[in-house]
């Protein structure tokens, strides 16, 4: 579905909304109590990359820097995966097609298949799951846009938080990416290390190029807002499904416009073979201060 608009500002909806949230809350901990009883403890460090937000932080990037780092396994859900037509999600192919190792399906499940493997010894990445009690985490980042804080402060539905902001203090280290428009008022607590992340974006066409942008992430107007000279824009649900009729509509919106079609890399995974040749994706650059890194190899 679309990020609600109302996730980002305190509006009467999201007031409105708020009794459903305190239902959600409660019996979120009645099931996280019962599943942290019988928590699984790897013999492989785990380290989660979570975050507290519900999509698009810009999450899957760090997972890519943090597991090339660690030469690690990356296990992960795998939004929207299907066995019926073997769609393992666009978040696993983006890793993959960077020659990484991804296990998707059941996290606890695919560590218990990596503790088997006795010859290997080094960490494993875990891709999400700071909400998840069934894995014990060894480290665990939580990642936050600066342009997002904590959005309107409020837990699902009435806002875009998995669980309240205190939640942070269990994270071992946060990182923060970085934005020219901070949002107001965004704090995280002064004891736990921040290290901070710079993002660009590479377009494939040149600066005079007229752009029709499309995407279907969490947040894309982040993504709008990083390109020059779009002269027209659509958005689509988080992890959409692109139809032919879609593609085809787009293709021929962007003529009418002497423009050309880009969207995300995590859009372009999703597209069929043939509009992939049409279609063009910005590339992003992820960089992490490298402090990070440092504080990574003395605490695994």
């Amino acid at each position: 579905m679309k990020t609600p608009w109302w996730f980002l500002h305190k509006t009467p909806l999201a007031i409105l909304l708020l009794p459903v949230s305190f239902i959600y809350y409660f019996f979120g901990r009645i099931v996280y109590f019962f599943r942290k009883i019988k928590a699984y403890k790897s013999r492989r460090p785990i380290i989660c990359i979570g975050n507290i937000l519900a999509g698009g932080v810009g999450k899957t990037p760090i997972v890519r820097a943090v597991a090339s780092f660690l030469d690690a396994p990356v296990v992960m859900r795998g939004y929207k995966k299907s066995a019926k037509t073997g769609n393992i999600g666009d978040e696993a192919i983006m890793l993959m097609r960077d020659g990484l190792q991804v296990h998707v399906g059941n996290r606890k499940s695919n560590i218990v298949l990596l503790d088997k493997q006795l010859n290997e010894n080094g960490p494993i990445v875990m891709d999400d799951g700071f909400q998840n009690p069934k894995i014990k985490k060894d480290i665990s980042v939580l990642v936050f846009d600066e342009a997002l804080g904590y959005g309107n402060g409020f837990l699902l539905p009435s806002g875009p938080l998995r669980e309240p902001k205190r939640a942070v203090k269990r994270a071992n280290a946060i990182i923060i990416i970085r934005n020219k428009k901070a949002r107001k008022n965004f704090s995280v607590p002064k004891n736990i290390p921040v290290f901070y992340a710079y993002t660009k974006i590479f377009s494939p066409y040149e600066s005079n190029q007229k752009l029709f942008a499309f995407s279907g992430i969490g947040y894309p107007k982040k993504f709008f807002k990083s390109l020059n000279n779009v002269v027209a824009k659509k958005s689509f649900p988080d992890h959409y499904q692109y139809t032919d009729k879609d593609l085809e509509g787009l293709i021929e919106s962007a003529q009418h416009k002497n423009a050309e079609l880009i969207t995300t890399e995590k859009d372009w995974v999703r597209l069929p073979d043939w509009a992939k040749d049409k279609i063009k994706y910005a590339k992003l650059e992820m960089n992490i201060d490298i402090s990070f890194f440092d504080w990574l190899k003395e605490n695994v």
